[in-house]
């Protein structure tokens, strides 16, 4: 079986015939932003989807077409389609989100934050203050190194844990 590329007015046409609109990102992209009736079902959970048509979509379409095996896998013969361009293109195409604004930004957004502040500022004090605090920057760098080698990221567990990220993980 294969999974069949369509554009958002078509995934629109799907969905109001009985499709179910299946978010694939994580729980908190999906409580910042989310298409009005998405399923959120993220890549780790796919065992889980409702049965019968679906479509799929992630925030670019990036990560639909990285994840293509696993989606047909887990669509178990459901007539499956991938949405092109993602919530992005959805938005573009004029189609209606719901926004949080109230939900925190992305983990991943908070990770490149931090990261990116920390290794400024290790810079900013390794030349005005002591060479010492360029090991700011090689500790983020290194930490961001083993993240991306092992898919397991030290600060993006702290961030996690707090307070202001509470509310988007308690579901």
């Amino acid at each position: 079986m294969t999974i069949v590329t369509i554009t958002p007015a078509r995934a629109r046409k799907l969905i109001d015939a009985g499709a179910t609109l299946i978010d694939i990102r994580e729980p908190d992209e999906h409580a910042r932003e989310q298409i009005p009736g998405a399923v959120n079902v993220p890549v780790s959970r796919l065992c889980e989807l409702p049965a019968g048509p679906v479509v799929f979509h992630c925030k670019s379409g990036m990560r639909t077409t990285a994840n293509t095996a696993g989606l047909i896998n887990a669509a178990d013969g459901a007539p499956s389609h991938i949405m092109e361009g993602g919530i992005d293109a959805w938005r573009a195409a004029g189609l209606p989100t719901r926004v949080d604004a109230a939900q925190p930004l992305e983990i991943m957004r908070q990770v490149q934050i931090a990261a990116g502040s920390l290794i400024l500022i290790g810079v900013v004090l390794g030349f005005l203050v002591a060479p010492a605090f360029f090991g700011v920057s090689a500790f983020v760098g290194a930490g961001l190194t083993m993240a991306g080698a092992t898919g397991w990221c030290g600060m993006a567990r702290l961030l996690r844990i707090m307070p202001w990220n509470r509310s988007a993980f308690a579901a």
